[in-house]
């Protein structure tokens, strides 16, 4: 294949998204996928309502790096546990709040047991419960620090 023009190759088929992505950095060859990529420029929008907990340490949000809310229903809480942090070193997660917050509507972000967010300042989590409001944290491999907030 390595001999073949261009116009000679089989027809391109559309990314899945898994497929490897190779890059040559100073002699050493990296890869990535399009998926891990793509979760550095497109937030997950999370729809929140009262009372119902959401484990963001699962699969599915293992390389989301911004993470968007709205809310649906009554006013009340809900719980976002954080990812593990000592599995998640050097890992940046951006969460803001879109208009359908207000003070009465609450989003709770909790490390899980046995962690800190921010040395486990505020009862050890951070309550996102009014609009257009947003916090930045960082694991260093043991536990959470809120690096930014928009309030």
């Amino acid at each position: 294949m390595a001999n073949k023009k261009i116009s000679e190759l089989t027809s391109a088929t559309a990314l899945q998204g898994d497929e490897n992505i190779v890059v040559v950095q100073s002699s050493e060859t990296k890869k990535t996928t399009l998926h891990q990529i793509k979760n550095y420029i497109v937030a997950e929008h999370l729809t929140a309502e009262a009372d119902v907990d959401v484990d963001l340490g699962v699969s599915a949000y293992e390389n989301t790096r911004m993470f968007k809310f709205s809310w649906t229903g009554n006013n009340g809480t809900a719980v976002y546990t954080l990812p593990n942090a000592t599995t998640n070193a050097n890992r940046l997660i951006r969460f803001i709040a879109d208009s359908t917050f207000t003070s009465s509507k609450h989003v709770d972000l909790t490390p899980i047991n046995g962690q800190n967010l921010d040395g486990g300042a505020d009862g050890n989590k951070y309550r996102i419960n009014k609009d257009y409001e947003g916090i930045a944290i960082w694991s260093d491999g043991a536990e959470w620090f809120i690096i930014q907030k928009k309030a």
